[in-house]
């Protein structure tokens, strides 16, 4: 494609760059750094037909190189954002996109979506680090964030990856990539911290007023916009935890300024989805203290609201109106859990005993350590009368599966057999991707064969299908992927 087509085709891509209004103090203008011979990992044509972008333009050099940051699209206005914020319980003040940036956004048929380089060089908020993302967690983060959207579950997602052989220095000598992800908007309780503690009090307002106009409009008729713009970050916040635990997704590193004000799943580094069901799981290795683990998720998404409520103070009248914000997520989060859990067990209406039931569940699950995803699908084929020998199996403690089954049956005795089986196989994935799955893929890609990428997106796109010859991907881990860590360097 010629640079006067490649103009053209940009001209006509209606970049609207709201986040540039709010003023110099929220970000460095700066264009990303190029990448030597940049190629193609993988694209995204779900992420690209939602973004309007041409197709034949979305397979071309003009379009590698402006994803790899080699070339800043027309209309376009690169900037990394400043913020601030707590890393695992402790202040770290001043953080920022330490190698991300903001391409701009974009005005969609469903509303703006920013377009952010993670890994196109330094910035201001490097902190001596060399801005760059290396292709295994480049891959991981595509393939979860496209999976975690598959699941119904709010995220960022993405559009592409791209790699060089450029060298990265990590625990080892890696190879780098970026991946372009998108969302609505990347503003983090970080952002709200970094002024606030700073004392730019005026800059917070202008933060607030923003998110509010913009995303959260029913909070500015309410008697105190501010703890209305609270409470209903709670509330989402409150959705998020239920969604990820129902799903049996570990985060990581679960820090402020990895806390997205519209209640998205951000910053895939060391997740994971649970193999065995294991409450204490820790997937990160670098979390020593296991602060970040699956059963404290839920706890300390509230520690980093009450973070977020201190930060706001300064627009509201007293401590009063943040505490009593917060106190939504307490009720939310508990029904929004039980509600995704009932639908797991495919139970559309909601009894007395159900959250007895998904409490001796998660019980079962832990004292014999089940795969977690494998018992979900396979209890989609459980009947009453039939289909228990398949879930019997996954169980060493055959009596305590016995005792469970017939609550569960028991349970089923009104439930209609079709309505039920549908809203399972709705609600139970057979696909989602495991630690082994993308090590697989990215040992593939590292010898320039990424096929495996492609078809994992192609399953996790559409993880409720059955997808015939791929059960293999659908299967018990093996041996070897106990040993596979992840670390905040991932």
């Amino acid at each position: 494609m010629t640079a006067a087509i490649y103009q053209d085709v940009h001209t006509r891509l209606p970049w609207q760059n709201n986040f540039t209004q709010l003023g110099e103090r929220f970000f460095t203008r700066l264009e990303p750094q190029a990448l030597p011979a940049p190629y193609w990992i993988s694209r995204n044509q779900a992420v690209a037909r939602e973004l309007g972008l041409e197709p034949a333009w979305f397979e071309s050099q003009a379009a590698l190189e402006s994803f790899t940051g080699n070339q800043t699209p027309a209309g376009a206005e690169p900037l990394a954002s400043v913020y601030s914020g707590h890393q695992f319980g402790q202040w770290a003040g001043q953080l920022g996109d330490g190698r991300a940036i903001l391409l701009g956004e974009l005005a969609t048929d469903t509303g703006g979506v920013e377009l952010q380089l993670k890994g196109a060089g330094r910035t201001p908020y490097s902190r001596m680090g060399d801005g760059r993302a290396v292709l295994r967690s480049s891959i991981r983060e595509y393939l979860c964030s496209e999976a975690m959207h598959a699941l119904g579950i709010p995220t960022t997602r993405a559009l592409c990856v791209t790699g060089s052989d450029a060298k990265v220095r990590r625990e080892e000598i890696e190879t780098a990539a970026v991946v372009t992800r998108t969302a609505p908007s990347f503003i983090r309780f970080g952002h709200f911290e970094h002024f606030s503690y700073t004392d730019q009090h005026e800059q917070l307002k202008t933060l607030a007023d923003y998110v509010i106009d913009k995303f959260y409009p029913a909070c500015r008729d309410a008697a105190q916009p501010y703890a209305a713009l609270l409470e209903a970050v709670s509330e989402r916040t409150a959705h998020l935890m239920a969604a990820w635990q129902a799903v049996g997704f570990c985060h990581g590193v679960m820090n402020t300024d990895n806390m997205s004000i519209l209640g998205l799943t951000i910053d895939y580094g060391p997740f994971q989805f649970m193999d065995a069901f294991e409450p204490g799981h820790v997937c990160n290795h670098s979390d020593n203290q296991g602060r970040y683990a699956y059963n404290r998720q839920p706890n300390m998404a509230y520690w980093n609201l009450f973070c977020l409520g201190q930060a706001l103070l300064p627009l509201m009248d007293d401590q009063d109106q943040a505490l009593a914000a917060l106190e939504s997520y307490k009720t939310v989060f508990p029904k929004a859990l039980e509600a995704r859990m009932r639908a797991k067990l495919g139970l559309p209406d909601m009894q007395a005993d159900d959250s007895a039931l998904v409490d001796n569940t998660f019980k079962l699950l832990a004292a014999n350590r089940v795969d977690y995803t494998i018992f979900w699908r396979r209890l989609c084929g459980m009947t009453p009368q039939r289909g228990q020998e398949p879930l019997r199996e996954l169980f060493f403690d055959g009596e305590s599966f016995n005792a469970w089954a017939l609550q569960y049956s028991e349970r089923l005795t009104h439930v209609d057999s079709a309505l039920r089986a549908d809203l399972m196989l709705k609600n139970n994935p057979k696909f989602v991707l495991r630690n082994h799955l993308g090590e697989q893929a990215i040992r593939g890609a590292k010898l320039k064969d990424f096929s495996g990428v492609d078809t994992l997106l192609h399953l996790l796109q559409t993880p409720f299908d059955e997808h015939p010859g791929h059960d293999s991907f659908a299967d018990f881990p093996p041996e070897w992927a106990a040993g596979i860590e992840i670390s905040c360097s991932s």
